[in-house]
C-alpha cells in the first residue's frame, strides 16, 4: 500500500489506516476472535498504523488489539493510543492520570511503548489544561522514551486553531472534516503544513452518515444533514457502487493528507476497504454525489466547551431565528 510521511515525524504510514474503535464494540457487539482477525487482516493488507484509545469500548478495544498485535513483530506497525478521556463524560488530564493511563495501556497492549500518545477529546476542558500540564506531560513521557510523538484529537478545528499556535506536537487526527460531506479540514492545512504537523483524519464515513442504513440514532448531526447524506448513499447504491467505496477513495486521494482511519470488525470490510484504493476514482459518480451532498457541505456539530464551536453556535442561532420568522 502507498505510505506517506507524516509530518515530520520519521513515521512512513499507509494511506489507510486502522482505526480500533470497533473492537470496542462500539458499533455493534463483535466476537474477540473477530476482532483479531480482522487485526490481522488490516495488517497483511498494508494498514500497519493502528489507533486506538482506552475509551473504546471502556478498555475493550484495547485489550483486544493487544491479543491481536503480541504475535505480530512490533516493528511491523506502527501504534498509537490515547489519555484523557475515560467514558463519555469522564475527562481527566492531570500529570498523574496520564502517567498511569500509559502504563495501563501499555499493559493492555503487551508493548513497552507507545509510537504516539494523542491527548483525547481535548475540546471537553479549558485550553489552558492541555498547554500548561497535559501537553507538557506528553513531553516527558517522549524524553523518557515510553512514547516517541506526543499529539492532540478534537472535533472542532478552532480547537486546533486555538491551541496549536501555543504547543508543538507531532501530529493531531482531525475526525469527520474531510469527507464527501465536509472538506473544511483544508482550511487548517496551511497551519499544519507550516509546522510540520503530521495530520492523522479520521471517519471518512462521517461516523456512519454516510451509509445507505442511515445515520445512527446517537449521531449529533442534525436531521437534515443525516436525510441528504442518506440520499446521497442511495444514489450510490441505485448506480450500483457503495458510497463507502467513493467516500474512502475520496479521502485518500488527497496527497496533503497522509493517512485516513476507518474502523471495522470485519476482516472482509476491512479487505474490502483496502482494494478500493487501489481502484480508479469514479469523477463522474463523484461529481453527482457532491452535488447531492452540497446543501449540507461542511455542515458539522457541536462538541465541547462553547468557545470551540462559535460558528456553530453563530450557525444554529441564526437558523432558529429564520424559523421564527
Amino acid at each position: 500500500m502507498k505510505t506517506r510521511r507524516l509530518g515530520k515525524t520519521e513515521l512512513e504510514v499507509p494511506v489507510l489506516s486502522f482505526g480500533a474503535s470497533s473492537l470496542g464494540s462500539v458499533f455493534r457487539d463483535i466476537d474477540r476472535g473477530e476482532g483479531v482477525r480482522t487485526v490481522h487482516a488490516a495488517v497483511d493488507a498494508g494498514m500497519n498504523y493502528i489507533d486506538v484509545s482506552p475509551y473504546y469500548g471502556l478498555t475493550k478495544a484495547e485489550s483486544v488489539l493487544g491479543e491481536a498485535i503480541r504475535s505480530l513483530p512490533r516493528s511491523s506497525f506502527t501504534l498509537s493510543t490515547k489519555a484523557g478521556r475515560y467514558g463519555e463524560n469522564a475527562f481527566d488530564f492531570s500529570r498523574k492520570r496520564i502517567h498511569d493511563s500509559v502504563q495501563e495501556s501499555l499493559d493492555r497492549l503487551h508493548t513497552d511503548y507507545i509510537d504516539i500518545l494523542f491527548l483525547h477529546d481535548i475540546e471537553f476542558v479549558p485550553a489552558d489544561i492541555i498547554i500548561e500540564e497535559a501537553f507538557p506531560t506528553l513531553l516527558r513521557l517522549k524524553e523518557q522514551g515510553v512514547i516517541r510523538h506526543a499529539g492532540i484529537c478534537g472535533l472542532p478545528l478552532p480547537l486546533f486553531e486555538k491551541v496549536l499556535p501555543q504547543i508543538d506536537p507531532d501530529a493531531i487526527i482531525s475526525y469527520c472534516h474531510y469527507s464527501l460531506n465536509d472538506t473544511s479540514l483544508l482550511s487548517l492545512l496551511p497551519l499544519l503544513e507550516k509546522k510540520e504537523i503530521g495530520l492523522v483524519n479520521a471517519s471518512p464515513l462521517s461516523m456512519g452518515l454516510l451509509s445507505t442504513r442511515g445515520a445512527p440514532a446517537w449521531h449529533p448531526a442534525d436531521d437534515r444533514v443525516k436525510q441528504v447524506c442518506l440520499q446521497a448513499a442511495r444514489f450510490c447504491a441505485e448506480q450500483g457502487s457503495d458510497i463507502a467505496k467513493l467516500a474512502v477513495q475520496f479521502a485518500t486521494a488527497n496527497e496533503r493528507i497522509p493517512t485516513t482511519l476507518v474502523s471495522s470488525a470485519s476482516e472482509h470490510n476491512i479487505r474490502n476497504n483496502a482494494a478500493w484504493i487501489e481502484e480508479p476514482l469514479d469523477q463522474e459518480l463523484l461529481s453527482e454525489v457532491l452535488r447531492i451532498l452540497a446543501p449540507v457541505h461542511n455542515e458539522s456539530w457541536a462538541s465541547g466547551r462553547p468557545e470551540y464551536n462559535i460558528e456553530h453556535n453563530m450557525k444554529s442561532q441564526a437558523s432558529s431565528k429564520g424559523e421564527q420568522e
